[in-house]
Parts: C-alpha cells; structure tokens; sequence
C-alpha cells in the first residue's frame, strides 16, 4: 500500500514539472516571436519613417545598405536586375560607390554596363548608378535601367545618318546637273538631256520625303482612332493601279483575286500605302514578261479570324541572310538594283509599321532565282465578317516560281502560298 502511494505520488510530482516546463517553453517562444529579428530592425527601426514605402513606388531599382554593407531594403527591381544576391550588392563599382559616399558624404553617379542574368550572349545591360547618403548609417543606391533608351539612341542615330546619306545623293546630283546645264546652254540636245536627268532626280528626292512622312505618320498616329471596315478587294484595286505603268512598260501580267467580300478594320490610307508598297517592290524587282499576282483569302487564328494578302512575283529573290534584314530602314538586298528603279529602302520599313499597329503582321517566303512571296495578316473586321460570304470561284496559284490563273485547280510552291480562291472573275492586266 505505501508502495503505491509512492508511486502515485511520484507520477503526480511528475506531471506538475513537465507542466510547469511546457508553460516556460510555451511563454519563451511567444517572447521569441515578439523580439524584433534584424531583417525587421533593418527594415522597421533602422529605416527613417516613410522611407520604406517611398522605395515602394519608385521606379528605379532601389537597395538601401546599412554601414556594414549588409543589405537592409531592396526592390524587386533590384533582384530582377541581378544587383544583389545572398543579401550582399552584387556589383562591385557600386559597393565602392556606396562605401565612398558613407565615408564622405558626397552625392555619386556612374553608367556602367552589366552581364544580363539568363543569358549566355554577352548581352549587356546598360545602367545608370546613383548613391546618396541616407541618414548617419545608411546609403541609398538607385539603379536605371538604360538598355532600352540605349537602343532607341541607337536607331535614331542610324536613321538620321541613313537619311543625311539618301537626300544628299538626289541633292548632289541636280546640283552637278544644273551646273550642266549652265554649261551647255548653246547645246540643246545637251540641256534637254540634262534635264530629263534632273527630272529622274527630283523624282527621287521626292519619294524619299514623302515617304520619310509617311515612315513618320504610321509610327506616331494612331490608326484605330479614324478606323473603319475595309473591303480588301478596293484596296487591291488601288494597288494594281497605282503600278499599272511601271508594269505595262516591263509587260509584266498582274492578277489580281481572292475571297470575294473580305473587310479589315483600320486606317484605309496606310493600308493602301503598305499594300500598294509591297505590289510596286513586286514589279520593279521582276523582269520583263514575268507575272504579279496578288490574293486574299480568309484563315483561321486562335485570337480570331485574320485575312491574308499574298503578292507574289517571278523576281530575283532573297537570299536567306538578307530576309532577316529586309524590313529594316533603307535596307537594300541589291543598292545598285534599287537606284536603278528608283527605291529608298523605306517601303517595306512602312509595311512592316503598318502591319503591327493594326494587330496583323507580314512574312516573306523567298527563294533566290525563284521570286517572292509576301504575305501581310490583318485582323477581319468583326461586322463586316458577318456580311461576308464566300463566293465559288477561281482560284490562282501563288508560288514563288511563278503565278498561273487556272480554273478548278491550284498548286502551291511554297510554305506561305497555298491556294486562293479568287473574284469570280479576276482582272487580269496587261
């Protein structure tokens, strides 16, 4: 009996220490969860009142150190752009930067370039650095991302001496034409000869300005806002016309067809500009007696419906390397070939502006020797969809070896020239 009672009383000694123990571990741990860690100190204490949520809504990449380097806040930014890492800056120039300015005080600004994180190309990154004193122990480092800013310089820079080049070409020539003619004003074969060169200048000169404001209104207007439904079939007509002379003068045969009573929706001048350029590069890039044809169809996309615009010619061709090229400004595949027809390098830089501002694209299938085949996608203009209907007709095969109107049958040569069904009756023209 004395012997189970000490054992009882034993167990319920027991059960008041584990008790007591897991009431102090219990009440440690809450004290534990309430002392403030350094991550809070840093960000919480250490941080003047407000600085926190001003970093927030900077757009700069921002990352504040404390006197022992050690990172107390950064953005997201910060992280993304590679600039710290395991909670140390990451780029030396800037952790001597902020080191500099701690002991000093003094305000510091750097450009630097950095690796990009995720690539193995050598790609940099163009940054602008900016470190100022943040209180007696921090520093704040504020970080610009340029890289983007750096490439539109870039262009802009190319462009302009691209342009001082091509108006200074037409410009020297009437300047040395017309000093001819001063020459030989007792000559008048001479002046009439002479002349006819200043007439092919002046010409010249005045595409490249009109389609330099052209190259100016696609990129700087919106063509949503004066947007309306476009039958497609009017503005192939605009675009056979508008190269009806050119041509008949190299008797080149233009069809033209595709699905009747096809609309897209947008700016009818720029997209009369952009398919009347592709039409004209068509036929001064092919030789004599050849074939230009041009068709639309309707074809399926995931993001809706899109209507396809093929020209296709018998040309020369592009070579691989150059069609990765050929939509730039004042690109040319052959200079020579195309001051011989009279072109500036701008057109398919138009299409191409065109084409994107409007929701669509244009591709090109190539072969050298064989021709070409552009291709421009446009959205189809969803009220106009419901009244289109698809009439049988014709249909035009459109392959980079050549273009044939046949009744009944097509054969596509190439990946982005499948067949066409065309107007009832396409205009063929001589």
């Amino acid at each position: 009996m004395d012997v189970n009672a000490a054992v009882a009383a034993a167990a319920a000694i027991a059960g008041v220490l584990t008790g007591v123990i897991a009431m102090l571990a219990f009440r440690w741990s809450e004290r534990e969860q309430k002392r403030p860690t350094r991550s809070s100190l840093h960000t919480d204490a250490v941080l003047p009142p407000g600085v926190d949520t001003v970093l927030s809504v900077l757009r700069s990449s921002a990352v504040v150190l404390d006197e022992a380097d050690a990172v107390v806040k950064a953005s997201s930014a910060a992280y993304a752009l590679g600039l710290v890492r395991g909670g140390k800056l990451a780029v030396e120039p800037m952790l001597q930067m902020a080191r500099d300015t701690r002991r000093d005080g003094e305000i510091r600004q750097v450009e630097l370039d950095l690796p990009r994180r995720g690539t193995g190309r050598g790609e940099a990154l163009a940054v602008s650095a900016r470190v100022a004193p943040l209180g007696s122990r921090l520093v704040l480092l504020l970080v610009e991302d340029l890289t983007e800013a750096r490439r539109i310089e870039a262009v802009r820079r190319d462009f302009v001496a691209n342009v001082s080049h091509e108006l200074k070409t037409p410009v020297g020539a009437l300047s040395l034409l017309s000093e001819a003619v001063m020459d030989a004003s007792d000559d008048p074969e001479a002046v009439q000869r002479f002349a006819g060169r200043m007439q092919i200048e002046a010409t010249r000169l005045t595409s490249l300005v009109q389609e330099l404001i052209d190259l100016s209104r696609v990129q700087n207007d919106d063509p949503l806002e004066d947007a309306e439904p476009v039958r497609v079939d009017e503005l192939v007509a605009e675009a056979v016309d508008r190269c009806r002379h050119q041509a008949g003068a190299k008797q080149i045969t233009m069809a033209a067809g595709g699905t009747a009573d096809l609309h897209v929706w947008g700016n009818r001048g720029q997209l009369a500009a952009a398919l009347g350029n592709l039409v004209e590069n068509a036929v001064n890039y092919s030789p004599a007696r050849t074939r230009v044809g041009i068709a639309a169809r309707r074809v399926n996309a995931p993001g809706g419906e899109l209507i396809e615009i093929a020209v296709t010619d018998q040309g020369i061709g592009i070579s691989d390397k150059d069609k990765e090229r050929i939509f730039e400004r004042f690109y040319r595949v052959d200079p020579a070939r195309s001051r011989a027809t009279g072109g500036t390098g701008l057109g398919l830089a138009i299409v191409k502006h065109v084409a994107a501002s409007h929701g669509g694209e244009v591709t090109v299938w190539s072969a050298e020797g064989q021709g070409s085949t552009f291709t421009l996608r446009l959205p189809e203009a969803g009220a106009a969809r419901d009244r289109a209907h698809q009439q049988p007709a014709r249909e035009i095969r459109a392959g980079g070896a050549g273009l044939d109107v046949e009744a009944g049958r097509s054969t596509p040569t190439s990946p982005d020239s499948t067949a066409y069904e065309t107007l009832p009756a396409p205009e063929v023209l001589p």
